[in-house]
Parts: structure tokens; sequence; C-alpha cells
């Protein structure tokens, strides 16, 4: 389709959204695909705008590149003047090229340091099932227990880390381990597949724990919330959590908020130890 001439008055207190009409990438904007320039200029009175004739047999194409041009003008203050074609296209460029200033920002990897406190606790869930090691396995266990079976519960010993990083909602970082023993509780993901709670012995004393290092699914952040309710969210595996089933016996695993499972717990017979 060929068009003869244009003709568009652009009034300084045009406040029409053109933003994603000037930078569509549909446009084709920068491309001019007529083979001789057109012939164009540009008149501004202050009581009429800024009005721009076009005279050249070309393509819509055409048409629709300096109607984007002419919106790209649309917030130009000038004095009243006539300009030509390479005046119009030094205004339409200092209007629309802005300058980016990219400044580097240094990155540092999250690291974990051991202080010299410990807790010394049993793990009980919001229904007062206890968490107990399954006899002859790996396995940790939510149990209800009656009277005289307190034997089993297993005995926890909290090491709490400071962060070079602020902590999410100002939740502590710790270490969950079975006391007397080199057991931790560690946070793994085998195979691709959903994260996992398992047991791992540990014969490193963890002083530092970096972000990335092979100690790092050992993390967990405790945040209490309520009276003395916790949550131990895995630092390695955001979103996933320490849960227990509703029914007893069932294995403690990780699990994300929304999958009906119990991620509130209760610190039992909690003493504070300094080593």
């Amino acid at each position: 389709m060929a068009c003869d001439g244009y003709v568009k008055t652009l009034a300084y207190d045009d406040a029409s959204e053109t933003d994603s009409a000037i930078y569509s990438d549909s446009a084709d904007s920068d491309e001019m695909d007529c083979p001789d320039k057109p012939s164009m200029s540009c008149r501004c009175n202050m009581d009429e705008g800024i009005k721009l004739e076009w005279r050249h047999s070309s393509s819509m194409k055409h048409v629709v590149n300096i109607i984007i041009a002419l919106e790209r003008m649309k917030h130009i203050k000038t004095k009243s003047s006539e300009f030509g074609e390479e005046e119009v296209l030094n205004i339409i460029m200092d209007s629309v090229i802005e300058e980016r200033h990219m400044e580097r920002v240094a990155v540092t990897t999250p690291s974990y340091t051991k202080i010299d406190q410990t807790v010394q606790c049993n793990v009980c869930d919001q229904f007062k099932k206890t968490v107990v090691q399954s006899s002859g396995s790996p396995r940790l266990l939510a149990v209800t227990l009656h009277d005289g079976n307190t034997r089993f519960k297993v005995d926890f010993s909290l090491s709490l880390y400071v962060s070079t990083s602020a902590s999410p909602n100002a939740s502590q970082p710790v270490c969950l381990g079975i006391s007397q023993t080199n057991l931790y509780l560690a946070c793994t993901q085998p195979d691709d597949s959903s994260p996992h709670l398992v047991l791992q012995e540990i014969s490193e004393t963890l002083k530092t724990i970096k972000a990335g290092d092979q100690y790092d699914n050992l993390l967990f952040f405790r945040k209490e919330t309520g009276v003395a309710n916790n949550t131990f969210e895995s630092v390695k595996y955001p979103g996933w959590f320490i849960s227990t089933a509703y029914e007893d016996f069932e294995q403690v695993e990780m699990s994300q908020m929304s999958q009906g499972r119990l991620t509130n717990f209760t610190l039992e017979k909690k003493r504070l130890i300094r080593n």
C-alpha cells in the first residue's frame, strides 16, 4: 500500500499513553525500507504544537515509522522555529536515548559460624507426638509416648550459628544433632526428587559452614512463633520444613507447608549449655 503524503500535528498537552507503540519491536521503528530519503520537515509553534510534514510515495510501514517518531516527540518543548530532517532526527535520538550506568555489586557467599551455645532438648510436634529414633534403622519417627516410655525420647543438641547475611524473618540458623552421637539431621535431594530428611554421620566440628559446601544441608532456620512453636526450614532448600504426619509411628520427613503435615514443634526440657 502506498501513501503520497502525511501531515500530523502533535499538541504539547497530549497526555495519551503510547509507550507500547513507541517501544514495540513489531513496528521495526529503526528500519527505513524505502530506497530514497523522505522529504521531511518539522515546524514548531507554541500555539499549535509540533507539525511534521512528510511527502513521499512509499509503504504504509514507512508511514508507521514516521508516526512513531512523532509520538516520541510529544513531550519536547522548543521555541517557535523550523528545522529540517537532520535536526528532527537529533531531537528524536536525544529524547529516547538514556544513559545507563551499571555498577558492579559484590556478591558474597553466606557463611554460618557456630557460637559457644547449644540447646539441649526433646522435640514434640503440635499433637504432642515425640520424635524418637527407630530401632535398627537410621530413621526418626513421631510417636505418642505414654508414662514409662520416656526413655525412647531422642535428646537433641541444637548448635546455634550466626550468619554473615541476615536470615529471613530473623530466624536462628541451627544444626540439629542427636546428643552423644555423631548423627545430624540433614536435608538431601537425591536424583532431583523432592528433598528428604536423613540422619547423617559427621565427624567434623562444623565450626563454619558456607552456602554451597558439603555441609550446608545440615543447616535449618529455626523460627519461634507464639509462646513455644518452632519451625525448622532447610537453609539449602527454602520452603521445605521438618514435619510429621498426623498418625503415630510415621517417619519424620521434609515437606512444604501446603502438603498437609505438621510443621510446628515444641522443645521440651530445654536447657542452654555453653560450650
